[in-house]
């Protein structure tokens, strides 16, 4: 009796939803993907060009590729960091120490704070340090690329370390009860019990901090603007300045997003079969 009404009536919850889905992402996402092809000024007076924009990207535009080999550079360094710095913090706060909630909270609530408000924070803090030594943020793409790191840094450092906390709780208590009456030290117990069983979250903070790390747009904005000479522009912040930027650059902006999300999808999905290969079946 429950399982026909459920048939009967999924249609109606399900379908609100399906509709709300398909007019904000499905049909926007299609005509982007057609807009990539086409040159234009406004939706209604694209003219398709073929893949002229494509074309454009590599041959015309020199600043993609600076952009992309930048945000690259800068993932690769903030994932290693974060997940290293996060996973590490994750497991001195299991460790039966006094305000242990206090220093969850408090790592977390970074999270909380949206991206251009901490753009414009952090470049306060960090040009009233570089200026100590005569220089800012925008002196040098090398400066910029430090300050993103440290800012995301700051900002996802928390939020990985409370699902890396949820990982290692879940670990079985006998497991590493077994492990020491084995004879195993501490760098054992980590290596061989504690990274295998906490794969599940790896898997999930590298995907997280790897999307979020090449999508980044508010806080390069905010902290450096792509200064100097659009040299710590990041590919985000780019394709925006393409499109909004440049006229008549309208299509090839679009051309980038297309490329980008390609790229960021196929990362994505390969990072995920690679960290989910190795996780241990409980």
């Amino acid at each position: 009796m429950q399982n026909k009404m459920m048939k009967k009536y999924f249609p109606v919850f399900v379908l609100p939803t399906l509709l709300a889905f398909t007019i904000g992402f499905i049909v926007p996402f299609i005509m982007g993907v057609y807009l990539s092809f086409c040159k234009f000024t406004t939706v209604t007076d694209a003219k398709f060009v073929g893949l002229q924009n494509y074309v454009k990207i590599f041959t015309e535009d020199g600043t993609f590729g600076h952009a992309l080999w930048y945000t690259t550079a800068f993932t690769v360094v903030s994932v290693i960091l974060i997940n290293v710095i996060g996973f590490a913090v994750a497991l001195l706060l299991t460790k039966k120490i006094k305000g242990t909630n206090i220093f969850r909270t408090v790592f977390f609530m970074p999270n909380l704070i949206g991206g251009i408000i901490l753009g414009y924070v952090w470049q306060l803090l960090l040009n009233g340090l570089l200026l100590q030594i005569n220089k800012t943020l925008t002196y040098s793409s090398v400066y910029g690329f430090w300050g993103l790191v440290i800012l995301m840094c700051w900002q996802q450092i928390g939020y990985m370390m409370i699902i890396y906390i949820a990982g290692i709780q879940n670990i079985p208590g006998e497991l590493i009860e077994a492990a020491q009456i084995d004879g195993a030290n501490k760098g054992q117990l980590l290596k061989h019990v504690i990274i295998p069983m906490v794969m599940p979250s790896i898997t999930i903070c590298t995907f997280l901090t790897l999307t979020n790390s090449f999508k980044l747009f508010d806080q390069n904005l905010a902290l450096t603007n792509g200064e100097p000479s659009n040299m710590s522009e990041m590919l985000a912040l780019n394709i925006y300045n393409t499109f909004y930027g440049r006229t008549g650059w309208e299509g090839v902006g679009q051309a980038k997003a297309v490329i980008f999300f390609i790229l960021v999808g196929a990362i994505a999905m390969i990072q995920n079969r690679l960290t989910r290969s190795k996780e241990v079946q409980q």
